[in-house]
């Protein structure tokens, strides 16, 4: 059984940075996807960053430039740097893990089945 937990998360000024991390333990598979997803108050969770196993990544148009997601697989660890935040990235950011599908990795949240319990990101103007 894999089990996500997420830390790092935090309260910060608009501007400010923080790094969220992700310790898989248990047995993931090297044809893995990890992403990050995140939950505003109201709103429905979206994903914000994906990575896969051979160095791919991708991330939402509206966090490039800004977050950074990277892996160190020798420590089972997702990671997301967070620059320059804004009071719209507000919200629960949870990591999750998936197979990927023919070498893909997708956004929809179904093509992950191990969700870690989320960590709060709260940034203030």
């Amino acid at each position: 059984q894999v089990q996500l937990v997420e830390s790092g998360g935090g309260s910060v000024q608009a501007g400010g940075s923080l790094r969220l991390s992700c310790a898989a333990s248990g047995y993931i598979y090297s044809a893995y996807c990890m992403a990050w997803f995140r939950q505003a108050p109201g709103k429905e969770r979206e994903g914000v960053a994906i990575a896969d196993n051979t160095g791919w990544t991708t991330s939402k148009d509206s966090v490039k430039g800004r977050f950074t997601i990277s892996k160190d697989n020798a420590k089972n660890t997702l990671y997301l740097q967070m620059n320059s935040l804004k009071p719209e990235d507000t919200g629960t950011y949870y990591c999750a893990a998936g197979p990927s599908v023919r070498g893909y990795c997708f956004w929809a949240e179904g093509k992950y089945n191990y969700w870690g319990q989320g960590t709060q990101v709260t940034v203030s103007s």
